[in-house]
């Protein structure tokens, strides 16, 4: 296991103070674990001197000033205006946070600072006294406290900035004027007023959301010019906002121009560098960048410089990190697939006595479900119990994912209750995925009982929950119900063209094709047929073999307007080829072609496949060279399909050709070609060139096979080469791959050489494997029996024989007929024996069966 239970000495954590602890600012809290927290007090707030409040302006590059957008006004009377001044905030280790992809949460303030509220004008009127939780923003009454909710609620009613602000131009501080900017959902009501680096930061990172780049350029400039330096949270806003809006190249150019100041990045700032990387696949750029800037930080504090050559590896450094940080670096870990440095950084965390968010416990335990490590993650559950940290929704919903891609569905429906009892509401990804689950298993009872709870919720069922229950129902033969329940979809008209593409697949998969078409039929009704229902309803076609239909379908998509893609045409070929009908599949594949559709061999390959398959070689070959007149390049099928072909017909010189050519295209062989190569080698007796394809089969990947082995034991024994012959049937004996012809070959190898002994060892192995099966092996088994003159084995293998039904034939009666010659019986007696086969039967066998019993007084089985 990674995660090892010695990282767990809880009693390190540090438990923070409850919702419910009351202390003195600056007082100590005393903790379970005997850890004193210092509670420091909030930043003093000092006043300064009077100064104008100024208009937000943005800065051209040929230093033109400009309102922005002329929407900034001034908010504050200028008599009593003031500017406070407020430090930066700050990054510690108690920062509250998201999922390490996500935003960090803000900090909350507590003021309660109400006192001095002036009501003025009639849109503002009351509303102090009529605001509750229920009608200001939800989400800011939840993360503000005092005078912000209501200030935040007059901003979203009130159209003039001037007369929203007036009831609070007195008592704002600068802090809550920065919390104010921040909260604005539209940049361009985004305003300030005693600027400072805090509210530029603000500024570009509003308008860096709404992907305003040249007013984020111009208000940098304008920085500049007003001389203020830009501080660490200034380039991580920018280079998290570039980064977010897809301009990774930008974000980059930010991070080099703050090593060109001569900064060094914070905790924040690295780690959102190392989110960039994250999201954008760079993982070892991430952790490269990671391990660089904390021997920085550890030479920092230590006071040692350091030098880091290229390529080289880095030492572990102790650096104290933030649970947001170590969340950051697990996450990218996992994502980059590396679980040991994944369990490896939460150790680290657990020692340094950071205590794991919910979000680091998620995003463990995701790491370790998906590599299959479901021990660790009831361990990391247990571990989360133990520290009181519970799990939310997304903790569940992992757990719910990881158990139903791991099929076990009792557990995955077991979190689901568990969820529920936790008085957690499950969401819309808690139901879609255990109703996905449920409907792949054919589980309908219980996929049911959870529609009847998203119906009573009023929870959306999205289009691909949608198919996939259209499947189960289809898969669990309740095609009524399938059919009621495309309906309910189609009738809300608000299906996609995708999703009655998937309705109509999961119907022609099955074979239904006449639902398929009445699929199809409704989505004509909506008007919403593009291309993707006419190649799943030509598949479907295909599936049910109406190919006539198909090819109707392709021609009718010129009338409603739809244009046939490679996928269209790909696949009626495919179809019209599989089903013997090359002539026609030529045809879409000229039209293709006309279309400018093919740049592969694919569809080549299908109609040349055809006409092999029905023996029409000239017509294959001369679409072989249609296509390099096409400049269409052939793959290694193509060549395998040929070589194969002309292999059949032993023609050594055809089949050659397209191996030359094959090797002068750069395309290695595969075990297909070195198959074909082998049983044209042994049917036309190229030793030499069979033992070449052989080795090189041989060390294949998937090695030499049961068929290819067989050939080279033919082979073999017709140049009487009895070691070599052995050497393979022991080596496919071994390896148990050893087949009744295997056994058969070498049987009449050691006949024809006169080695008896080993001929009738191999028969025994036959009967005793129960090889013995096939109409051939009886005959070389009775002709070994009657040449050896083992006569009542040779009855015995007779009787055998005709119990399983095997019908004999001349060269059966031939060895037959050595038997009864053997034992004295005239050749004109065995004569009139043939006589009576020949004209009877059924009649023929029963005299042969009668005689050999009677000449070998051996009982006659009359049921025979």
């Amino acid at each position: 296991m990674f995660l090892k239970l010695q990282y767990l000495d809880t009693n390190c954590l540090h438990i923070f103070a409850s919702s419910k602890t009351t202390t003195n600012v600056g007082a100590p809290i005393s903790t379970n674990f005997g850890v004193s927290l210092s509670v420091s007090p909030p930043d003093n707030v000092s006043v300064q001197p009077f100064k104008k409040y100024k208009v937000l302006e943005t800065v051209t590059r040929n230093g033109a000033v400009t309102n922005l957008n002329g929407v900034i006004h001034k908010h504050l009377h200028e008599k009593t205006s003031r500017a406070v001044v407020v430090r930066e905030p700050k990054f510690d280790n108690q920062r509250s946070e998201k999922n390490p992809d996500g935003e960090p949460s803000e900090p909350t303030w507590d003021s309660s600072r109400t006192e001095g509220v002036k009501k003025s004008g009639k849109e503002i009127e009351g509303l102090r006294e009529n605001v509750s939780l229920g009608n200001v923003r939800a989400k800011c009454s939840m993360k503000y406290g005092g005078c912000i909710p209501l200030i935040l609620q007059a901003l979203d009613t009130v159209q003039d900035l001037d007369e929203a602000f007036r009831p609070w131009e007195d008592t704002l501080s600068n802090k809550e004027r920065s919390i104010i900017l921040k909260e604005q959902s539209s940049w361009e009501r985004a305003g300030c007023y005693e600027l400072n680096v805090i509210h530029y930061n603000i500024m570009l990172r509003i308008l860096g959301k709404a992907r305003k780049w040249e007013h984020v350029e111009s208000l940098w400039y304008e920085m500049c010019d007003r001389g203020i330096s830009p501080v660490n949270s200034t380039y991580g806003t920018l280079i998290d906002v570039y980064s977010k809006g897809g301009l990774r190249k930008e974000a980059a150019c930010w991070l080099e121009t703050m090593k060109c100041q001569g900064m060094e990045p914070d905790e924040v700032t690295m780690g959102t560098v190392v989110q960039m990387y994250k999201k954008a696949g760079e993982f070892q750029k991430a952790e490269k960048f990671f391990k660089r800037w904390s021997l920085r930080e550890h030479s920092k504090h230590e006071g040692t410089p350091i030098t880091i050559a290229k390529g080289e590896e880095y030492a572990q450094v102790n650096v104290s990190l933030s649970s947001h940080t170590y969340n950051t670096l697990i996450d990218t870990y996992g994502k980059a697939g590396q679980l040991k440095e994944a369990s490896e950084t939460f150790g680290r965390m657990l020692r340094e006595g950071i205590v794991p968010t919910t979000v680091t416990f998620n995003t463990m335990i995701h790491i370790c479900g998906n590599h299959g490590h479901l021990d660790e993650v009831s361990f990391l559950m247990q571990t989360m119990e133990k520290l009181r940290c519970p799990p939310d929704t997304r903790t569940y919903n992992i757990l719910i994912s990881l158990h139903a891609k791991h099929n076990d569905i009792d557990m995955a429906e077991f979190y689901f209750k568990r969820m529920k009892e936790a008085q957690l509401e499950p969401d819309l990804v808690s139901y879609r995925t255990l109703l996905y689950a449920f409907s792949i298993r054919h589980k309908v009872s219980q996929a049911e009982a959870l529609l009847f709870e998203m119906d009573m919720k009023g929870l959306k069922i999205d289009e691909y929950t949608q198919s996939a229950l259209t499947r189960m129902y289809i898969g669990s033969g309740m095609l009524e119900k399938s059919w009621l329940w495309f309906r309910r979809f189609h009738l809300a008209g608000n299906m996609s063209s995708e999703c009655y593409s998937a309705n109509i697949d999961a119907y022609g998969e099955r074979g239904y094709t006449l639902e398929a078409e009445k699929v199809f039929t409704c989505c004509l009704e909506m008007k919403k047929l593009s291309v993707l229902e006419f190649n799943v309803m030509i598949k479907a076609y295909g599936l049910g073999q109406s190919y006539d239909k198909a090819s109707k379908l392709f021609e009718s998509m010129e009338a409603h307007g739809v244009v046939a893609d490679k996928c269209t045409y790909s696949s009626l070929i495919q179809i019209l080829a599989s089903a013997d009908f090359p002539e026609k599949a030529k045809l879409y594949l000229r039209k293709m072609q006309d279309a400018g559709l093919v740049n592969d061999c694919v569809p080549y390959c299908a109609v040349i496949s055809s006409f092999v398959k029905l023996d029409k070689l000239e017509v294959a070959v001369a679409l072989y060279e249609e296509m390099l007149a096409f400049d269409v390049k052939p793959d290694i099928i193509v060549y395998g399909v040929l070589i194969n072909a002309f292999a059949n017909v032993g023609s050594v010189k055809k089949a050659t050709t397209y191996v030359d050519a094959m090797k002068k295209a750069g395309l290695p062989g595969n075990t297909v070609i070195y198959n074909s190569l082998i049983k044209l080698y042994t049917k036309v007796g190229y030793l030499k060139e069979a033992q070449e394809a052989y080795k090189l089969l041989q060390s294949s990947d998937t090695g030499a096979d049961t068929y290819s082995s067989n050939c080279m034991i033919d082979l073999y024994t017709e140049q009487s080469m009895v070691e070599q012959a052995e050497e393979i049937f022991e080596s496919l004996n071994r390896k148990g791959q050893a087949n009744e012809f295997t056994f058969a070959m070498m049987l009449c190898m050691y006949k024809r050489l006169g080695r008896f002994e080993e001929a009738i060892q191999i028969a025994k192995q036959m009967k005793e494997l129960g090889l013995l099966t096939d109409l051939l092996s009886y005959n070389n088994v009775l002709g070994l029996y009657s040449l050896d003159g083992r006569f009542r084995e040779a009855m015995g293998t007779f009787q055998e024989m005709v119990k399983a039904a095997i019908q004999p034939d001349d060269c059966t009666f031939r060895s037959l007929g050595i038997v009864l010659l053997k034992c004295g019986i005239s050749k004109l007696a065995i004569s009139k024996l043939e006589a009576v086969r020949k004209k009877d039967a059924r009649s023929g066998l029963q005299a042969w069966l009668l005689a050999l019993s009677s000449v070998l007084e051996i009982d006659y089985d009359d049921d025979l």
